[in-house]
């Protein structure tokens, strides 16, 4: 089970180590790429061809301004494709709205602006439904994750 992390600009690598965060916690094998839809297109179309044929199973791809990243590669493959949007310009809403509205048949599931820890969730409650190790470890995390908001929260706060 692996995933393909690819990103527009070195400036946003901060911003995309949630998703490696995500993917880490559950185990699963990923891949970053820098690679830009409008500067280097060509290598974009090999390195979505190589994923494909290196048996990735998912792509999060993030981009900021014109944000055509996430739509172009899914324009490329038929393996899901996971939108972040970056925040940078017009607080990240010209990328969310960029991403988010692909044309009818070319879907880019899409996540919050900045979010990739949630692109990485998302890919992995996707790889859930084929790999029972990865829906066993997900099931855990959702009970760990209440089991601590109640117990952090079951005393009330003051006000």
């Amino acid at each position: 089970m692996k995933v393909a992390i690819i990103f527009g600009s070195r400036s946003d690598t901060e911003k995309m180590k949630g998703a490696a965060s995500a993917l880490k916690e559950f185990n699963v094998e990923y891949k970053a790429f820098i690679l830009s839809a409008h500067r280097v297109p060509e290598k974009l179309s090999e390195t979505i061809k190589n994923i494909e044929n290196e048996g990735y199973e998912c792509i999060i791809a993030a981009a900021g301004l014109a944000a055509h990243l996430p739509g172009v590669i899914a324009s490329h493959t038929v393996l899901p494709v996971i939108g972040v949007p970056i925040d940078a310009a017009l607080g990240g809403m010209d990328s969310l709205l960029s991403i988010v509205q692909m044309p009818k048949s070319i879907p880019v599931a899409t996540v919050g602006i900045n979010n990739s820890y949630n692109a990485g969730m998302l890919a992995v409650q996707i790889l859930s439904v084929k790999y029972p190790e990865i829906k066993g470890k997900l099931i855990e995390y959702r009970n760990n994750m209440k089991q601590k908001f109640i117990s952090e929260n079951e005393e009330g706060v003051e006000l």
